[in-house]
């Protein structure tokens, strides 16, 4: 019989995957106890009750969007997956999300208000008023304490310092902020000096932005007549206000992005817009022009003065015709007459003989020219057998370092050494002088 034995990792990793299978994403509550915080990031903790505890683990990609600091001893609630560490075969809890305990009921609070007034139509897009490109006036309703105001104030300031703004304080955490939300809504509605506003505050966890959760102040903002932008917290809070707001914006800093123009953009336009006016004008007025100076010239034509001036022009145009036509005429007839005279003046014997002298001039010139030529040939040809002849010479070879031996008797030229005996007497002519010697030996 086979028996399919189990080797630890496979049973551990089968465990994980039935673990993981069978369970969902789920809330745990516990207290923490056993904090550990490596250098990865990752937080490790176990999560317990006065009868158990289990081993939970929190990734550093989830544990950096926490909006506080984890603490042993601390009560939280968790979201998280049911796992296995094959590692050590340890069962274990992977958080996805913490909060600290309290906030569990105020979150399922929201959520069923954000149901509620969702199934009204208070967050439909249709009821969204346009926020204006061009405020005369922003109303601002935070604490006047906080940083959310000092960060709306600058990029304002920045962006259109020219927008007037009007600070309204309120409270914005605490039982009274609600009431004082909703009292500087109506104020800001009955003064009508505002035609846009910002309600913002910095972040916070969701107890302090619970002031913006407030039923009563979503409905003050749906019932407000002026365009209203949420900025609540950080990117990643969301609140009731936001969602019945006109439009909601990330941070504070976003919400004054939103709420003001450029003034750069703005300046840049108007120059565009002023270029295009004064470019329009001109062609307008070109085109006026050009149309006047069209009716006037219409106008002008009709006049008798122009008829006139127009007939004087086709009588000096006619006389300046004629005269170039007789001018022309003249012409030919005086070249006719040159070409006549010089006819006859070809045929003359005076001109014969004046061509026969040039001819003959130029037959001279010819055999001038033929003579020299021929004499600077025959100078070049003697130079030449002059070089030969020199080169052929015995004496320029007794220039490149040779000699002619002699016998003294007979002068006699020796070309063999056997030609002369030991003790004859031999005369040896150099470039330069002549040598008087006597035979040692034949070799």
């Amino acid at each position: 019989m086979n028996r399919d034995i189990y080797s630890v990792s496979r049973l551990n990793s089968e465990v994980r995957a039935v673990l993981e299978g069978s369970f969902p994403l789920l809330w745990v509550e516990g207290e923490i106890s056993n904090l550990a915080r490596p250098s990865s990031g990752h937080i490790y903790f176990s999560l317990k009750d006065p009868q158990a505890q289990v081993r939970c683990a929190m990734f550093r990609m989830k544990r950096q969007r926490l909006r506080f600091q984890p603490e042993n001893g601390l009560k939280v609630l968790i979201r998280a997956r049911v796992g296995l560490y094959e590692g050590r075969g340890e069962f274990q809890l992977i958080a996805e999300h913490m909060e600290p305990s309290g906030e569990g009921a105020l979150r399922q609070a929201f959520e069923e208000l954000k149901q509620r007034l969702a199934d009204e139509g208070l967050f439909d897009p249709e009821q969204k008023r346009e926020i204006p490109t061009l405020p005369r006036q922003i109303g601002v309703i935070t604490s006047p304490s906080g940083a959310a105001i000092k960060d709306v104030l600058t990029v304002l300031k920045r962006r259109f310092p020219a927008i007037p703004v009007v600070i309204y304080p309120v409270s914005v955490q605490g039982k009274q902020a609600p009431d004082e939300i909703i009292d500087a809504i109506n104020l800001i509605n009955r003064r009508n000096e505002c035609d846009l506003l910002i309600l913002t505050r910095g972040g916070g966890s969701l107890e302090d932005l619970m002031a913006f959760n407030d039923e009563a102040v979503a409905r003050a903002i749906v019932a407000n007549t002026i365009p209203l932008i949420s900025a609540v917290g950080h990117e990643i809070d969301f609140t009731i206000a936001d969602f019945v707001a006109d439009r909601r914006a990330p941070t504070p800093s976003a919400a004054a992005e939103m709420a003001s123009p450029d003034q750069n953009e703005i300046t840049e336009k108007l120059f565009t817009l002023e270029r295009r006016l004064r470019i329009q004008a001109e062609q307008r007025l070109n085109r006026l022009s050009g149309r006047q100076a069209n009716l006037q010239h219409r106008l002008s034509l009709c006049h008798p003065g122009v008829r006139l001036s127009q007939q004087q022009q086709k009588l000096d145009e006619f006389e300046t015709r004629l005269e170039r036509s007789s001018r022309l005429h003249l012409n030919n007839l005086k070249k006719q007459l040159a070409m006549l005279t010089t006819r006859i003046q070809a045929l003359t014997p005076a001109h014969r003989l004046e061509q026969m002298a040039q001819w003959t001039g130029n037959l001279s010139a010819r055999i001038n020219q033929a003579v020299q030529v021929l004499l600077q040939r025959k100078h070049q040809q003697l130079a030449a057998n002059a070089g030969n002849l020199n080169t052929l010479s015995p004496l320029a070879i007794l220039e490149r370092g040779y000699s002619i031996t002699c016998r003294l008797t007979d002068g006699h030229v020796i070309q063999d050494a056997t030609s002369v005996s030991t003790g004859d007497q031999v005369e040896t002519r150099l470039a330069k002088g002549r040598l008087i010697c006597r035979v040692e030996s034949v070799q």
